[in-house]
């Protein structure tokens, strides 16, 4: 556990199985790329986005309305894993393709108001290693540490820790492969 607030799983599903889950989803997901508005400056959010989710599961953040996608079967499968796992039930997961070094996703916490707080949230990582990065949400905004997800591992962070914590997958100038990150959540609608 990272500072009381995240369980991790190296090895949740083995390298075959990543893949076959990378080139699935890669290759039939719908992706999209909203824009977000920023300090009064609107640009394309930096990662190609898919939400899916129970009927009803709508999600906002950062101005960008979301209306869920039906799971698939493959999504089904990954959702009930995790669920076997961790004790917790799921009703809706938001995919992120990270395209290269380019993309990444900015300091932030998950912690809109229809996400329940009594809810962890599981990040499922596919494809290239990238750099996760956690520090305290209040300043002077102390670094909590990182971790670099690999293929294939599990990420859990605990209820609470939205609260107390922010986290980011940073940008980089080496040249990185394609990854996919899957963030199954609770919404309370």
């Amino acid at each position: 556990m990272l500072d009381g607030a995240i369980q991790y799983w190296p090895t949740f599903c083995d390298s075959q199985e990543a893949r076959r889950w990378f080139e699935e989803l890669r290759d039939v997901t719908p992706w999209q790329q909203p824009e977000i508005t920023v300090y009064g400056r609107t640009c394309p959010v930096p990662r190609l986005t898919a939400w899916y989710g129970d009927a009803g599961a709508s999600y906002q953040y950062s101005g960008i309305a979301h209306q869920p996608l039906p799971w698939t079967p493959l999504l089904v499968t990954i959702k009930s894993r995790l669920e076997d796992q961790l004790g917790q039930s799921f009703n809706s997961v938001l995919l992120n393709l990270y395209r290269d070094g380019a993309d990444g996703n900015g300091w932030h916490a998950d912690d809109e108001p229809e996400l329940s707080p009594a809810h962890g949230i599981a990040s499922l990582s596919l494809g290239a290693e990238r750099r996760f990065r956690l520090r305290d949400k209040a300043p002077p905004r102390q670094s909590r540490g990182y971790l670099d997800l690999q293929s294939g591992a599990l990420l859990y962070m605990l209820p609470g820790a939205q609260q107390r914590l922010q986290h980011c997958i940073t940008k980089t100038r080496r040249a990185v492969a394609p990854r996919i990150n899957l963030t199954f959540r609770w919404l309370t609608h």
